[in-house]
């Protein structure tokens, strides 16, 4: 994979990524503020910042233009946010570089945040927030993250509360913005078929206009569990939705390749030990799977899964009898070939579009000011061992760290399910 890194005057940092074997390229922007840089009276402010983004410019003052400017390259714009980051991107046929560059670095800096805007968007993320309501496989994260970061900013919903969103006015996000978006908290990668040094120009002359100022720093992560915490959100539902799990290793770990293999073993795909015990023995679940997630200063390994509600008791039972084992004894050489071989096909399969480069380097540099290369990441995966892994789930599969998020009409049932945590 080639890519040059450059830093601008006033610190934004730029990643270039030539990929002459397609006719795409995207650019991309990511900022390092997300929700965890909200505080309660503004939880929300940067999820419906993003929603902002592309409705104008003073140059192009509607989102219409800028909609019909795409569409008629056959483009593609989004946006997201997440708990740290927020990442807006544009993606057209490669010969249209230059309005894909003036379209994002517009909007970037000239937004013109219309309080006219503002109040029909908010109507629009509250029917998303009610969307998301309705979708107890996704909502059930909010609740067991909610649940194993209390009192933390990284505890907060990335939607916001409902009447931050009601009530949140212009000078909030500016505020938000002056605060958050700072040059050297942002970075720039244009991934696809263009030519380096013109682009490079072009990306000196648009993204050099702010002015320099370092990172907000952030205060760390408080964790304090000592035992088992449950969390039942009552509800008429199909099924029930449910995620088990412990606090990891953050981004920044030695541990970080050694969780994603051991994650992968667990209930990383369809020969998975969770997938083949609880749906192809048992039959208990259609989705069952582990998932690990990191931070800049914290992390979880989980399991998820969807099933009847007679059934959750029992499938709770499995999943903990799962990752016991695992911290109690190793996992065989031909499990663990299977898992990296997993994870890194994985990794180079994603990699064939502008797009997914883009991210891949981005989010590198963005945390960590260095990036990996493909093959770096497959020699640090090939490289863990069958001791690292028990070592590491005897180390975080805990008791006293044991987190049950469930959705569904079961909170008769809390008692028996406190009483599995406790058992564990």
């Amino acid at each position: 994979m080639k890519y040059s890194k450059h830093i601008l005057k006033n610190g934004t940092r730029v990643i270039m990524a030539p990929m002459q074997e397609t006719e795409t390229v995207t650019v991309q922007i990511l900022v390092q503020a997300g929700s965890r840089n909200e505080t309660i009276e503004n939880n929300g402010v940067s999820h419906f910042l993003e929603h902002l983004f592309f409705k104008g410019t003073k140059r192009r003052p509607s989102y219409k233009i800028i909609n019909e400017l795409l569409d008629g390259t056959g483009g593609i714009s989004n946006a997201y946010t997440s708990k740290e980051e927020t990442g807006y991107y544009i993606k057209t046929p490669a010969k249209k570089i230059e309005l894909a560059l003036d379209i994002m670095s517009d909007a970037f800096h000239n937004s013109l945040l219309r309080q006219s805007d503002i109040d029909v968007e908010r109507g629009v993320i509250l029917q998303e927030k009610s969307m998301y309501l309705d979708l107890p496989q996704r909502y059930v994260w909010d609740i067991f993250e909610g649940m194993l970061f209390p009192n933390e900013a990284m505890g907060f919903q990335i939607i916001g509360l409902e009447n931050v969103i009601q009530s949140i006015r212009r000078k909030n996000f500016v505020d938000y913005l002056s605060q958050n978006y700072r040059t050297t908290s942002t970075v720039v990668v244009v991934a696809g078929k263009f030519d380096e040094e013109k682009t490079l120009k072009l990306v000196e002359k648009l993204f050099s206009q702010k002015k320099r100022r370092v990172p907000v720093q952030l205060k760390k992560i408080k964790l304090s569990q000592r035992k088992p915490r449950l969390e039942v959100f009552e509800k008429e539902t199909d099924q029930t939705h449910l995620v088990i799990g412990f606090h990891g290793p953050n981004l920044y770990s030695q541990d970080r390749y050694t969780q994603s293999v051991l994650s992968t073993i667990l209930g990383g795909g369809m020969s998975s030990r969770m997938f083949e015990r609880i749906r192809e023995k048992h039959g208990l679940a259609y989705y069952v799977s582990t998932t690990a997630e990191r931070y800049t200063d914290c992390g979880y390994l989980a399991a998820f899964a969807g099933v009847k509600h007679e059934n959750i008791n029992k499938t709770i039972k499995l999943i903990l009898e799962e990752f016991r084992k695992i911290a109690e004894k190793k996992v065989s050489q031909k499990e663990l070939r299977k898992a990296k071989e997993q994870i890194k096909g994985a990794l180079l399969m994603g990699l064939e579009s502008s797009n997914s480069v883009a991210s891949f380097l981005g989010e590198q540099e963005l945390y960590e000011k260095k990036i990996r290369k493909p093959q770096d990441i497959v020699e640090q995966i090939d490289a863990v061992s069958q001791e690292e892994i028990m070592n590491l789930a005897q180390k975080i599969i805990k008791s006293q760290t044991l987190n049950l998020a469930a959705i569904g009409p079961v909170s008769k049932q809390s008692n028996k399910l406190k009483g599995l945590l406790e058992k564990f």
